[in-house]
């Protein structure tokens, strides 16, 4: 993914002295239709990373990004939601023998010795149509490149692909391909949506309310310190992408002595707590880490209905998830913590609780509700945690 560690080469690092090495941000299929949106998201994390770029333009259906550190900028941009796929690229105009020129002198700087490639063209040139840039670049590949021993392989056989895209004006041939978050951007329903974060499968939870566009507010739900230090640990992966310079976080401590009962009953405390600040807040929406693959029936609607009671809009992102749930938490970090999803798919559920005991433990705990800011960085748990502190 896009802000995965990664192996650059030498010729990669050298494309950062070259003038005509851009960033192709390809927005995802949803992401066509709220293109201003990810152009600021794009705009907004290079300036949050202190990393210099002199233009961001549309070109056709992409995203054009002229910086002098594609490198690392690839890196911050792909991170965000709302893009299918970032790359490094070396722009030429839209002629056919300098694009063939362009994809040959890329390829032979990329390709090592007995590699088999494949040359991919997609877009629309003006007169020829990709398939004739396709040959074209691979019998002058094969000719550059003799001795070497590479040889053309195919869209399912190959060691290297070098992947150009045409737009009406210029080609894009990419040095570097990066697949990104898909969703759509951040903010880009325009709407908030309060997260409730109190186990691992509500932070994935929350994930999926941010690749939906909403602007998300967080309250973090724990019960002890070590809880707490675990919360924020995996918060922090979600902290970068909330795309501010100063973030506002909520914590609520659970009243230990009311939680006597099963996961479904916290859950039910959980949810009248956000309903709670959620009113507080004048925010409409919150987010429920419910998916119907874990949870019954019976437990969903219940909680639906306890928050639609109250005048709030329930959301429920992990509604359509099902094993890509443990695909996603690798990817953004909580692969260590799959063993507790895993163990609550294997809990049989049964109701143990009543609206009462429900509605008096969420009041006991709202109590403690505690509001701290932070500046996101490299110390985010550390500030955190002392912000706490201090707010004893």
């Amino acid at each position: 993914m896009g802000n995965h560690p990664r192996v650059i080469n030498d010729f990669e690092l050298r494309i950062k002295m070259n003038e005509n090495t851009v960033l192709v941000v390809f927005p995802s299929l949803f992401s066509l239709n709220k293109m201003d949106s990810l152009v600021s998201s794009i705009s907004t994390i290079l300036k949050i990373k202190k990393l210099s770029f002199s233009k961001i333009r549309r070109n056709g259906s992409v995203i054009i990004v002229e910086t002098e550190d594609p490198v690392f900028a690839s890196s911050a941009i792909g991170s965000l939601f709302g893009i299918e796929k970032i790359a490094i690229a070396k722009e030429t105009k839209n002629s056919f023998n300098v694009i063939v020129s362009a994809i040959t002198t890329v390829g032979t700087n990329l390709l090592l010795r007995g590699e088999k490639f494949f040359v991919k063209v997609e877009g629309t040139g003006t007169d020829f149509v990709p398939k004739d840039i396709e040959l074209a670049a691979t019998s002058s590949l094969i000719e550059k490149t003799v001795d070497f021993h590479t040889k053309p392989g195919t869209e399912s056989d190959h060691d290297k692909i070098i992947y150009t895209y045409i737009t009406k004006s210029h080609a894009y041939v990419c040095i570097f391909i990066d697949e990104c978050y898909g969703g759509v951007p951040y903010k880009s329903q325009n709407e908030k949506a309060l997260c409730g974060i109190y186990d691992e499968i509500s932070v994935i939870s929350c994930l999926q309310t941010l690749k939906m566009g909403f602007d998300v507010k967080i309250l973090v739900c724990y019960t002890n310190e070590s809880e707490l230090l675990r919360m924020v640990k995996m918060i922090n992966q979600v902290l970068p992408r909330l795309l501010q310079t100063k973030i506002e976080l909520h914590f609520c401590r659970l009243d230990i002595k009311s939680l006597r009962g099963s996961i479904l009953f916290k859950i039910a405390i959980i949810t009248e707590i956000l309903v709670s600040l959620a009113r507080e807040t004048k925010i409409d929406r919150i987010s429920l880490a419910i998916s119907p693959l874990i949870f019954p029936a019976w437990f969903i609607e219940y909680n639906a209905k306890r928050v639609f009671q109250k005048g709030v809009i329930p959301w429920f992102p992990l509604s359509g998830i099902d094993n890509s749930i443990f695909e996603t938490a690798n990817e953004i970090g909580l692969g260590k913590y799959m063993s507790k999803i895993e163990s609550l798919c294997k809990i049989r559920f049964k109701k143990d609780f009543s609206k009462d005991k429900v509605s008096k433990a969420s009041q006991i705990s709202f109590r403690d509700l505690k509001t701290i800011t932070i500046k996101p960085g490299p110390k985010n748990i550390h500030d955190i945690i002392d912000s706490l502190k201090s707010n004893h």
